[in-house]
């Protein structure tokens, strides 16, 4: 948790109590180039169905999944052709993992630092524990500021906190700037993707939404119609709402700055137009030093929409006269983070800079879409990172949401080993459920069994007398029965060989 007063108790300390808070860590020499985050109402992974019943409605939705798998390969193919392009592509995904690991053991110092410098630059520094904390912070100062409206720059920070409920029961009224975020709150929907959050609607479900939200009966369908009403609507928030609320891409302990990156201009007005600015981040966010971004800046665009760099890259310290914000806060919040960053294998989670490209390569995800994982972080890393921060007390089919096919860490910018993790969280699921779950006790028959060969030739025979009744004339099973059957459901079952190798190998008198 996080003390009031900035300083970071359990998890944190402990693993960096070996050392004073008055020594510089080293960086080391990392490799060549180092010199060089929703609207609409979130689903609560505590009340939100399990995986398998929330897919198993996505996969009806036809139009959803042809959506979702058009957008994941374009964003695929644009990714493939510019990190092509980079001979020390390799080099920078390491150099990237260097920074993160030597963030997070050292994360305490970065934090402080960060606090430090943030308000010798004028920014105010607040310390949230959890969702509820940074909630009732950010709802006073809006408060405070005189305002009872927002204008709001993407933040998936935000959205794990469910800010904008927060705002609504406070009456505070929140506008989302950013056009697939405006989407969503206008269409009264979830986001299904970490940087694309409308990915799963398409241009006329997208048209629908604007013409009855914005009551403009004759507008067109070309992309060009869409934007140019997306930004009337949004141009009068911006000129008329003094109050800002955004994320943070990264938080930079040596200036105490604070760096957004986007795609559509509509940060660079939430940023520069309102009088006060509140940034919400969680703690994770933080970078040692400045010219760290020189190596996030390249990996993050690639990786994330398949760009050589975000059009709009903004930083900002503290406040400044006659230029920007008045008043500038910043909310760091843990939300359980410190708990992952004391569990020695999960604690990569925590390196994630949401470029999402797990998702596009993930084949669980461009078959179900982001709904599906029931929490605003959906695909490979939302089924390591939601557990997670539920303290795996909720969301615990999410760590099987995966085939274990190794394509997320193939793509992960900063090398973060998700299969691994996913297996580490499997056996924390199975640990918490006992001796008694039906799966868990299918496994310990298993390995009875396979520990024996003569107890695995009787399985043998016992398999083919049972599944006889089941075999149809082509010799595929197409039904089975019980909790058997969710194989079958979409797939069908060849039929045990008549015969095994080892038989076959044994009747040329070939055993050894």
């Amino acid at each position: 948790m996080i003390n009031p007063g900035g300083r970071l108790a359990g998890a944190v300390c402990a693993l960096c109590a070996r050392r004073p808070m008055s020594e510089v860590p080293d960086m080391g020499h990392p490799a060549p180039g180092l010199v060089a985050a929703m609207s609409g109402t979130a689903l609560d992974p505590k009340t939100a169905p399990a995986f398998p019943i929330a897919a198993q409605a996505a996969m009806q939705d036809t139009q959803l999944r042809k959506n979702v798998r058009h957008a994941t390969e374009v964003i695929r193919t644009k990714r493939a052709r510019v990190v092509g392009e980079m001979p020390d592509w390799q080099e920078l995904r390491e150099a990237g993992k260097q920074i993160r690991q030597h963030t997070m053991e050292h994360l305490d110092f970065y934090l402080e630092q960060f606090e430090a410098n943030c308000t010798k630059a004028g920014g105010v520094v607040h310390w949230a524990a959890d969702a509820d904390e940074a909630r009732r912070i950010v709802i006073g100062l809006v408060k405070a500021s005189g305002s009872d409206e927002v204008i709001k720059i993407k933040s998936m920070t935000t959205e794990e906190i469910q800010l904008n409920a927060g705002l609504k029961a406070a009456g505070i009224h929140a506008y989302e700037t950013d056009l697939a975020e405006l989407i969503i709150q206008l269409g009264q929907d979830r986001p299904s993707h970490i940087v694309v959050p409308a990915l799963h609607k398409n241009r006329q479900q997208i048209r629908e939404i604007f013409r009855r939200e914005m009551n403009l009966p004759e507008l067109g369908e070309r992309p060009q119609d869409l934007a140019d009403a997306a930004r009337r609507f949004l141009r009068e928030k911006f000129l008329r709402v003094k109050t800002g609320v955004s994320g943070a891409n990264f938080l930079i302990a040596e200036t105490g700055g604070v760096c957004i990156v986007e795609s559509e201009g509509n940060g660079r007005m939430c940023l520069t137009l309102p009088e006060t600015l509140i940034t919400v981040a969680g703690i994770d966010k933080v970078l040692p030093r400045f010219e760290d971004l020189e190596v996030m800046l390249q990996l993050l665009p690639r990786s994330a929409t398949g760009e050589r760099m975000n059009p709009y890259n903004s930083i900002w310290n503290g406040v400044h006269a006659g230029d920007g914000p008045k008043t500038f806060h910043v909310v760091l919040m843990d939300n359980a983070r410190t708990s992952v960053l004391a569990d020695e294998e999960g604690r990569q989670t925590l390196n994630c800079i949401r470029c999402a490209a797990c998702l596009n390569a993930c084949p669980v995800y461009r078959q179900t879409g982001g709904h599906a994982y029931g929490s605003v972080y959906a695909g490979p890393i939302g089924a390591i990172l939601t557990p997670q921060l539920q303290q795996m007390h909720h969301a615990q089919s999410l760590p099987y949401a995966s085939s274990l096919c190794g394509a997320c860490y193939e793509v992960c910018p900063v090398k973060i080993n998700i299969p691994e993790v996913l297996i580490h969280l499997r056996s924390k699921v199975v640990e918490q459920k006992g001796m008694f779950d039906v799966e868990a006790a299918a496994m310990r028959a298993a390995a009875v069994v396979f520990r024996s060969e003569r107890r695995f030739r009787a399985a043998q025979r016992l398999a083919r007398a049972a599944e006889s009744p089941l075999v149809g004339k082509d010799g595929w099973i197409g039904w089975l029965p019980g909790m058997l059957g969710g194989w079958t459901k979409v797939r069908d079952l060849k039929e045990i060989p008549k015969e095994s190798f080892r038989e076959w190998w044994e009747k040329r008198g070939r055993s050894e």
